[in-house]
């Protein structure tokens, strides 16, 4: 087979995939250009790499999914090779198709490998002929809503809708009755428009808690194809991973084989090329399902590395430019477990509602394998996915992994956006988790007990924030903290507002009163970013970051937002219930709007939809009324907090 030699390589991709590539490609020799969105011009991945083209504005259309501008940037920079990371342009054939007319190397498989899996639809017919399993459903040409509609009630409720490009559970919907699924079937489709500009659709019974296994295999042009075992991928929210090990729990030696087989098979039926992924879903029987194939590298990509001790875009590299895989089937080692939690800008308590910003404090603990591109006042733009980060755990069993990435993310710092931090935390220390028996209803199934109030922390961080508040007043009056007389004040801790008193001590202490509640508090050590102090004879250490009145503590794995309200009047109760005005909830793009003027909805009504980081999200009636004003249309981009809708109340 022909060799395909290269030696620049194109990342038409952004943030941490892309500097993940670039620390293989120079391991190799090879030279990276990065290309970015005017929203990502001081990103890492756009100062790191070697050279950097800008391709417009952070608008889809007109940067990373814009074959034309990537095209041209590839030319300008001499790059002879372009590696799609994943998303965006990962899985799409006519960009594979595109860089092969222009000369440029593509680091994935063929336009016709990805073309014959990109779509769930044509992908499930290709495996049923080879004989793989697959879940019964529709996949059909016609895409009407009655169609849809009788093919659900032939399937039988619960069902699956599922956008038939992409992945990464864009697009994807459960309708659990015949009466939902219109407006579920709307929503996907809108969904798979914007994510993947294809409204095909599929439908699939839904399964009841299965797990959600996948294979990793490796290919190359000479007819050699591998797998390098499975990773368990069940732990999500709205069909998106958030957890991610291997070895699976629920997979035995017998099982891996038979699984890893059936991957080789299907990636050889195609003609695969590179490393790529088939997903499956597992039942509590030991039954297994072809969902689709991910025709590109994943984001759980590292814990398979981690067990194997391979490179995967070194393989990926290799592979693309002709060399056969360097080792064989029966080369492949499994070495302990690993495990890894995505990391993600969103609100877990407000339905994973994501989160955009300015990352005023950024530390990783370097324990861990940390893929990341963020540092101290990194802006996270609002236009992609939530993601931020990746934490990665190895341990010679899976309870040594698990404990090394609990410890871990307690230690990682990310003050300014929220995150989900200690939600992922709260998942690895469940003790269902623990005893490696999530499902893919893990999350749902326990949902109240991951978000449950930690009532002592919460009391400490507040006994902690009143005194670093009162110093804070103090500094910016010119004043210090020297008198024994109490000092009053009220303060938010996360929307909850607190009164408390502080007394300077005469040797340096402090004696605070948070509602009925008595700590002693000693500031031990103190830097700008750093605080040791005791309570109650505990010393113990918090990162902190202050912005005038504004004060964020990471303490305990857990951020927290405190705000001097002492000088604001307090609002009177109801003054901002029940005045009837819906409000963004984050920044994001409306995509539809559900109601009209004059309308009468019911509280929970859908108003309107936005979209953010990828992700649709419903803005519902927060009460009954009849809609007296809309602020906003269909493409309208909106702000956090912006009224939207207007409801006249009973």
């Amino acid at each position: 087979m022909p060799s395909t030699p290269f030696h620049k390589i194109l990342i038409a991709n952004r943030g941490e995939i892309a500097l993940r590539i670039m620390r293989s490609a120079r391991a190799l020799g090879y030279r990276s250009v990065a290309v970015y969105s005017t929203a990502d011009a001081g990103a890492r991945h756009v100062r790191e790499a070697d050279q950097a083209v800008c391709i417009g504005e952070p608008q889809p259309s007109q940067s990373y999914l814009c074959i034309p501008a990537i095209l041209e940037a590839a030319a300008s920079a001499g790059a002879d090779a372009v590696h799609p990371g994943y998303g965006f342009l990962a899985e799409n054939e006519d960009f594979a198709r595109a860089c092969k007319r222009a000369g440029l190397v593509f680091i994935g498989p063929s336009a016709e490998a990805i073309a014959a899996m990109g779509q769930k639809a044509g992908a499930k017919t290709l495996m049923q002929a080879a004989g793989v399993p697959c879940i019964p459903g529709y996949h059909g040409d016609e895409q009407s809503d009655a169609r849809f509609a009788a093919e659900a009630d032939r399937i039988g409720f619960p069902v699956m809708i599922k956008a038939s490009a992409g992945g990464g559970g864009r697009g994807m919907r459960l309708a659990l009755s015949a009466k939902e699924f219109p407006e579920l079937l709307r929503s996907a489709r809108s969904e798979a428009v914007g994510a993947f500009g294809k409204p095909e659709l599929i439908l699939e019974r839904a399964l009841v808690a299965p797990r959600h296994i996948e294979i990793q295999v490796v290919a190359d042009r000479h007819g050699h194809a591998i797998h390098l075992g499975e990773r368990d991928c069940s732990v999500q929210r709205r069909h998106q991973k958030l957890i991610e090990e291997a070895p699976s729990p629920a997979v035995d030696a017998a099982l891996r084989e038979r699984m890893g087989a059936t991957a080789v098979a299907a990636a050889k039926a195609i003609g695969y090329e590179g490393a790529g992924t088939l997903e499956f879903l597992l039942d509590s029987e030991g039954n297994y399902y072809f969902m689709e194939m991910n025709t590109r590298l994943q984001v759980e990509h590292p814990v398979t590395e981690a067990v194997t001790g391979l490179d995967l875009v070194e393989l990926q590299l290799r592979v693309a430019a002709g060399e056969a895989l360097p080792l064989a089937q029966e080369d492949v080692r499994f070495d302990g477990h690993a495990i890894e939690v995505r990391l993600c800008a969103e609100d877990a308590a407000q339905g994973f509602m994501p989160q955009s910003g300015t990352m005023a404090l950024w530390r990783m603990p370097p324990q861990l394998r940390v893929e990341e591109a963020l540092f101290p006042g990194a802006e996270i733009p609002p236009f992609y996915d939530s993601m931020i980060a990746k934490l990665v755990a190895h341990g010679r069993t899976r309870e040594e992994a698990r404990r090394k990435l609990m410890a871990g993310l307690e230690e990682a710092v990310a003050l300014g956006v929220s995150t989900n931090q200690a939600f992922l935390h709260r998942c690895l220390a469940h003790p269902v988790f623990a005893a490696g028996g999530a499902s893919t209803a893990f999350i749902e199934e326990h949902f109240e007990e991951l978000l449950a109030p930690d009532s002592a922390t919460d009391e400490r961080v507040a006994a902690l924030a009143a005194v670093l508040l009162c110093e804070g007043a103090a500094e910016r009056a010119g004043r210090r903290m020297t008198h024994t007389l109490p000092i009053s004040l009220r303060f938010t801790q996360d929307g909850r507002t607190l009164d408390a008193s502080v007394v300077p001590g005469r040797t340096g202490g402090f004696e605070v009163h948070v509602g009925e509640l008595a700590f002693g508090i000693e500031l031990l050590e103190r830097t700008q970013t750093f605080v040791r102090f005791a309570c109650n004879g505990l010393a113990e250490r918090a990162a902190c970051h202050r912005d005038g009145a504004l004060l964020l503590l990471h303490y305990r794995g857990r951020q927290f937002r405190l705000e001097d309200r002492t000088r604001v009047a307090a609002r009177k109760a109801g003054d901002a219930a029940g005045d009837g005005k819906l409000r963004a909830s984050m920044n994001g793009r409306v995509v539809a709007v559900m109601v009209a003027v004059g309308d009468i909805v019911e509280a929970g009504q859908p108003i309107v939809t936005l979209e953010a980081m990828k992700m649709e999200h419903v803005h519902a009636a927060p009460s009954s009324g009849r809609v007296t004003a809309l602020h906003v249309k269909a493409g309208d981009q909106v702000a956090a907090s912006r009224v939207v809708a207007e409801l006249a109340l009973p």
